[in-house]
C-alpha cells in the first residue's frame, strides 16, 4: 500500500447520517437549481431515462435540445421500438458514444414488448434492461418514482470526498461510494430523492473539479476546507479529441447518417485521408459494434439498412 493510498483509506472512515447538512443543501437547491426540462412535472419515467442514457459523458447544453426532439418524437417505448436502428442512430446526431442510442433502442423494445410500455420502478428489474447499468437504474428509480436509493455519479463522489473525507477528488469508483452516499440520505423518502438531486447539482455546478467555487457552497462545514484545501494527487490527463480514433469513428458514421442508403467504400476511405490504419481501425471497431454493417455486395450501411438499395 502506498503513501497515498493509506492516507486516503484513513480519511475515508464511516459517515454520520449529518455529515452534510440536509436542510441547508435542500433550501439551496430549491433556490437555485437549474431549471432543466427533465426536472419538470409531468415528465414520465421513459422521458428520464432518455435524458440519463443521454447525460452520460455528455453536457446538459448539448443534451437538452436532442432530448426534446427525442420526448416529441418517441414519448413512449413503443414508438421508438417501432422505428429502426438507422432512425434512432441519426436522431442522436452529435451526442458521441453512439453505442448508447442502439442499447436505448433495445431497452425500448424490450420495455414495449415485457414491462407494458412502462420504465419499471424497481431498481432490480431496472438493471436487468438493455444498457441499463447501475448508476442509471437507480438514477430512475430515484428521479423518475422518487425511491430512496444512493445515487452516485462522479460529481456526488466528489462532493462526500470534498465535504466529508477532506480529500480533494474521489479517485476510483469503490465499492464504499453507494453505503456512504445511502448515509447521507434523509429518511423521509421524498425528501431523499430531492437530496439526492441536491447533491449532484451541488458537484456538477459549484464543486466541480477543476474550479470549485467555495464562496457560493451553500454547506456550513466542509472537511476538504478545513484541512486548507490539499491538492489533488490525482494526475489528470485532458482527453484530446483531435486525431483520435473516435473522431475518426465519427467522420464515418456522418458519411451513413447523410446518406439515405448503403454507401460504397470510396465514400468511407475520402471521409478519413489522414491516417488508412486508422480509418480501418475506426471501420473494423464500427462493425463490431453493431453501429453499421455491410452489405452482400459490399457496401457499408448504419445498422439495419443493409438490405436497402444503393
Amino acid at each position: 500500500m502506498t503513501a497515498t493510498t493509506r492516507r486516503v483509506v484513513s480519511a475515508r472512515r464511516a459517515i454520520s447520517p449529518d455529515a452534510v447538512d440536509a436542510e441547508v443543501l435542500l433550501r439551496w437547491y430549491a433556490a437555485t437549481a437549474r431549471d432543466l426540462p427533465w426536472r419538470h412535472a409531468g415528465v414520465t419515467a421513459w422521458q428520464i431515462l432518455m435524458s440519463e442514457i443521454m447525460l452520460q459523458q455528455t453536457p446538459v447544453v448539448r443534451v437538452e435540445p436532442i432530448w426534446r426532439e427525442w420526448v416529441a418524437r418517441w414519448p413512449v417505448p413503443s414508438a421508438m421500438a417501432a422505428s429502426s436502428q438507422a432512425e434512432v442512430l441519426r436522431a442522436w446526431g452529435k451526442l458521441g458514444y453512439p453505442r448508447r442510442a442502439l442499447r436505448l433502442h433495445e431497452c425500448a423494445r424490450v420495455l414495449a414488448t415485457d414491462h407494458g410500455d412502462e420504465v419499471p420502478a424497481d431498481v432490480d428489474v431496472l438493471l436487468g434492461l438493455p444498457g441499463i447499468g447501475a448508476y442509471t437504474a437507480r438514477a430512475v428509480a430515484c428521479f423518475a418514482y422518487g425511491q430512496r436509493v444512493p445515487v452516485v455519479d462522479t460529481n456526488v463522489r466528489r462532493v462526500v470526498a470534498r465535504a466529508v473525507h477532506g480529500l480533494a477528488d474521489a479517485g476510483n469508483p469503490s465499492s464504499r461510494d453507494l453505503p456512504e452516499t445511502e448515509a447521507l440520505l434523509p429518511e423521509s423518502v421524498h425528501r431523499a430523492a430531492t437530496f439526492s438531486a441536491a447533491l449532484m447539482e451541488l458537484g456538477a455546478t459549484v464543486c466541480t473539479a477543476r474550479n470549485p467555487d467555495c464562496a457560493r457552497c451553500p454547506l456550513p462545514s466542509c472537511a476538504w476546507i478545513t484541512a486548507g484545501r490539499p491538492a489533488s494527487e490525482t494526475v489528470r490527463r485532458t482527453q484530446k479529441y483531435e486525431g483520435t480514433d473516435r473522431q475518426a469513428r465519427g467522420r464515418l458514421l456522418d458519411v451513413l447518417r447523410d446518406s439515405s442508403g448503403p454507401v460504397e467504400r470510396v465514400r468511407l476511405d475520402l471521409a478519413w485521408t489522414r491516417d488508412p490504419g486508422q480509418r480501418d481501425r475506426a471501420l473494423d471497431s464500427l462493425l463490431m459494434d453493431g453501429l453499421i454493417e455491410q452489405t452482400e455486395d459490399g457496401l457499408f450501411a448504419l445498422a439495419g439498412e443493409g438490405g436497402s438499395p444503393g
